[in-house]
């Protein structure tokens, strides 16, 4: 299977797909606009998913407004045999963010798609991936946040086991 290495239980995702324009522009030494990173935070508690743009000025990409908002990224990595990984910082600023926080237990299950567009195509997605949020804290400073995929082999099979630690009068 292609994208899946001869060691069991490794995860090699496939590779980024760019357009001819967003190659020209990476590799250009001065390039005519710098890709622009967007966030889409979803939870089961919110009712519309946080989509905030890494600009000064607010998109609208795919019918969905971005809201300019300041934050730093390191950018999963693509290398074989590793889970990709990623780190999330915002600035905190309102009281939004840390009231949903608190509300929705530290924001536990929420997910975060990660995509980056040109502000001249911004309908067309350069990259695009959906990761698990996970480590959540906060300060007066920041918001932070480790991005990845969960482990989801360490996990039960099943919610109750019956053995002699959870039933013991049964054995």
């Amino acid at each position: 299977m292609e994208g899946i290495p001869a060691q069991a239980g490794f995860f090699t995702p496939m590779s980024r797909q760019y357009s001819a324009r967003a190659k020209k522009n990476m590799l250009a030494t001065s390039a005519d606009e710098p890709f622009l990173v967007l966030l889409e935070i979803m939870h089961h508690e919110l009712d519309v998913p946080v989509r905030v743009v890494n600009d000064s000025i607010a998109i609208t990409v795919q019918g969905h407004e971005f809201v300019a908002c300041p934050f730093d990224i390191t950018l999963p990595d693509d290398v074989e045999g590793q889970v990709p990984k990623a780190q999330l910082s915002v600035d905190n600023i309102g009281r939004e963010l840390t009231q949903w926080l608190e509300y929705s237990r530290g924001g536990k299950d929420a997910k975060c798609r990660i995509m980056q567009v040109l502000r001249s195509y911004p309908d067309v997605l350069e990259f695009d991936m959906t990761l698990d949020m996970s480590g959540i804290s906060i300060n007066n400073q920041t918001v932070s946040s480790e991005l990845g995929f969960q482990n989801t082999f360490l996990l039960p099979a099943v919610t109750m086991r019956y053995d002699p630690f959870t039933t013991p009068g049964a054995f």
